[in-house]
């Protein structure tokens, strides 16, 4: 009887031995499912991007076109003036971009007084929102990482690409060189679109030549940027912007009738050596520098992004490669905006 006693207290000693040893604790059992890493998280992608009155089919096809070629979760920040946003919202919530998820922000043009020279030339760059992309932290508090977008684009390829563009240390955004895609160069030189700083800064005055620029310095296009908000406060970016809009105002110091660079000017100055570059083919650009020139169909299905910057705008006419726009408009539930087409 000892024996068997002895026995069975063994086998219970080693029973409770086994169990510490193995169990998974309850807490960790129970939660499992729902503990993830931070690198194992879903990053929320923002999105910054302009909706103005007469173009709001603009920044329309531009969200369709994300949202239609990404997995990735994109938080939209659509920026609009106060008179524009109820039409940008019921468009977006009476079509099928119902799904995206978005915020619709109001953007105060008196934060511009005293700080834009008027230009008789090209009156269209003066439109507040131009100047959006300049005050980016205020828009998106919440996030380390933003991508602005101008509305006259279309992205072909995964947002989370161009999201993931690496930013060297020190630096407060990332944009594309205006000469690092050799199959641009001819476009360019077909269309005269500048692209050193000659073309948009006045080298004449001597507040511009004190800036040891060379004139022949690549410029870059600030219609699409991958931006570090916290090097952006750190460096106090929006403030040396805004430093500049007001010299310039005081001084005349942005030849915009060459380069049409009113809020190009200023990036030039303020992040000349001190910026990252973007893949070049997440900025195709020139495309609405003229109604004749044109890119070859290849190289545009292998671009990730397409920019109609210039004054031919694929919703007007004329303009070139329409098709390629238009596969991502979606029309106006009211009926207010409508494409320009010749037989319109």
């Amino acid at each position: 009887v000892n024996q068997i006693l002895l026995l069975l207290l063994v086998l219970t000693v080693c029973a409770i031995l086994y169990n510490k040893v193995h169990q998974v604790p309850l807490a960790l059992r129970n939660e499992t499912v729902d503990l993830e890493s931070p690198e194992e998280m879903e990053e929320e992608i923002p999105v910054v991007i302009c909706a103005a009155a007469g173009r709001m089919g603009a920044a329309v096809a531009a969200i369709s076109s994300i949202y239609s070629n990404t997995e990735a979760s994109v938080l939209f920040y659509i920026v609009g003036l106060k008179s524009t946003i109820p039409h940008i919202r019921k468009w977006i919530e009476n079509s099928k971009l119902k799904e995206i998820k978005f915020k619709v922000v109001e953007f105060n043009p008196m934060v511009l007084k005293g700080k834009i020279r008027q230009d008789a030339s090209r009156p269209e760059l003066l439109q507040p929102l131009n100047f959006v992309r300049f005050y980016l932290p205020l828009l998106t508090q919440k996030h380390e990482k933003v991508i602005y977008l101008d509305d006259d684009v279309i992205v072909q390829g995964d947002i989370q690409e161009l999201y993931d563009t690496k930013l060297a240390p020190g630096h407060a955004a990332a944009f594309s060189d205006d000469c690092d895609l050799p199959s641009t160069h001819e476009m360019v030189r077909s269309v005269g679109m500048q692209n050193t700083y000659m073309g948009f800064l006045d080298y004449r005055k001597q507040a511009i030549r004190d800036l040891g620029i060379s004139p022949s310095t690549c410029s870059f296009n600030p219609g699409v940027i991958v931006a570090n908000m916290t090097e952006w406060k750190h460096q106090r970016i929006t403030k040396q912007l805004e430093k500049w809009m007001q010299r310039n105002v005081e001084e005349n110091l942005y030849s915009s009738t060459l380069g049409g660079g009113v809020a190009t000017s200023p990036m030039l100055i303020v992040f000349h050596g001190k910026y990252s570059s973007i893949n070049p083919m997440w900025h195709i650009r020139h495309l609405g520098w003229s109604p004749d020139a044109r890119y070859s169909e290849q190289f545009l299905q292998e671009a990730k992004l397409l920019h109609w910057n210039g004054r031919y705008k694929p919703w007007d006419y004329p303009s070139v490669h329409t098709d390629l726009w238009e596969n991502w408009f979606i029309p106006d539930p009211s009926g207010k905006f409508k494409l320009t087409r010749p037989d319109s």
